[in-house]
């Protein structure tokens, strides 16, 4: 194992990011690779993870990325990539799961079953999944991290099945902090993000400082389980610059 430095305050530390290959997720895996972490990502395919690699430039040609073609949206498939992580990496230290979507299908009272099934159920068991198999397995390092946004504490008419998934995805991270009060397990609602597909405003937060409040909140070793909220760049700034201070 490497010995963390100020350079690499992570070196060593094993971390899981399941759909790191996406806008908000790409600034995650970033910020752990800087950190001296190994990463690991699972993805659709390999031409997704070349692809990924690619997006990355030169840190995605680091032999601490790990790309693994998996499929963990099951109770079976999220168990099958912790035991898989485990047995190669030795453990399980950090995740952090920006697992999420959009979707504009109209009112409540006109949803189809696709429509549930796409954004609601599917979304909603991944991340059940995930923290059923993973949290049972942290090693108590480092810190569990579910991404929401906004929408899980204010209704959006017109997609109110995004408002629903993560309301429910927010209150599963609670129930699990009072249900494992010795792990670190935070929600990390999010305003709107800027990223390499989305331009935005520039008071939007940016998918990396989301990714540095997610190395802040691994490292805040005395940060118990909370809603961290990053609702503009300047409080996802404020967060990281006040955990540095303490």
């Amino acid at each position: 194992m490497s010995i963390p430095t100020p350079a690499q305050p992570l070196a060593g530390r094993r971390v899981l990011v399941p759909g790191g290959t996406g806008g908000v997720g790409e600034g995650v895996v970033r910020a752990y690779l800087q950190s001296g972490a190994d990463v690991v990502v699972p993805t659709r395919s390999d031409d997704r993870g070349a692809e990924f690699r690619t997006a990355l430039g030169a840190l995605g040609v680091s032999s601490r990325l790990h790309l693994p073609t998996h499929d963990y949206t099951s109770f079976a498939g999220a168990e099958a990539l912790g035991g898989e992580m485990t047995t190669r990496l030795g453990g399980i230290d950090d995740v952090v799961v920006p697992v999420g979507g959009w979707w504009q299908g109209g009112p409540l009272t006109g949803i189809t079953d696709g429509d549930w099934s796409t954004a609601f159920a599917s979304l909603a068991t991944t991340h059940m999944a995930l923290a059923r198999a993973i949290v049972p397995r942290l090693s108590g390092a480092g810190a569990y991290v579910v991404i929401v946004g906004q929408s899980a504490e204010f209704p959006v008419p017109g997609s109110g099945l995004v408002s629903m998934e993560q309301a429910a995805v927010l209150m599963m991270q609670r129930v699990l902090a009072a249900e494992e009060p010795a792990a670190r397990i935070h929600a990390m609602m999010l305003g709107p993000v800027r990223t390499r597909f989305v331009e935005g405003a520039p008071e939007w937060v940016s998918t990396d400082e989301v990714g540095a409040a997610s190395v802040a909140a691994s490292l805040a070793t005395d940060l118990p389980s909370r809603t961290i909220s990053l609702g503009s760049s300047a409080e996802a700034q404020s967060f990281v610059s006040g955990l540095a201070a303490a």
